[in-house]
């Protein structure tokens, strides 16, 4: 497996640090607390309205009533609801828990955070984010 680039003026033991470090691994696990359930309901579902699809015929021409409403065209629209709320519920998420300990996380490794103030990509101190833009203008 290749090694991934490294951007120029980072140093490569910060990405180990990084990925090593308490913070990143418990930001991780709430990731995957959160999306792999989520995406292994839904991924049951799905399969399950393709399964009944396909095996279970009868069920999914019921008419729902007096109406030419069926089963299935009810469970294939659930489909796209479904997706659109997972989707909404995912990014309410990560708007509100994800992202701000993501942010954290980058500042600190930036240097911009509470924990410090060294830039671990190339180790000068920086005393603002702008700092950094300034000094890579020509």
């Amino acid at each position: 497996m290749a090694e991934p680039e490294v951007p120029r003026g980072t140093a490569p033991d910060s990405y180990e640090e990084v990925r090593t470090s308490a913070e990143f691994q418990a930001l991780r696990r709430r990731f995957r607390r959160f999306v792999l359930p989520l995406a292994a309901v839904f991924l049951v579902w799905y399969a399950a309205y393709v399964l009944l699809a396909d095996y279970a015929h009868g069920f999914m021409s019921t008419r729902v009533g007096d109406s030419n409403i069926t089963v299935g065209l009810l469970l294939g629209l659930g489909q796209f609801v479904s997706t659109f709320v997972i989707t909404t519920v995912y990014v309410r998420w990560a708007n509100r828990r994800f992202d701000p300990a993501a942010e954290a996380l980058r500042a600190r490794v930036e240097g911009h955070g509470p924990h410090g103030t060294t830039d671990v990509r190339d180790g000068r101190t920086a005393a603002s984010p702008q700092d950094h833009d300034r000094e890579a203008r020509p």
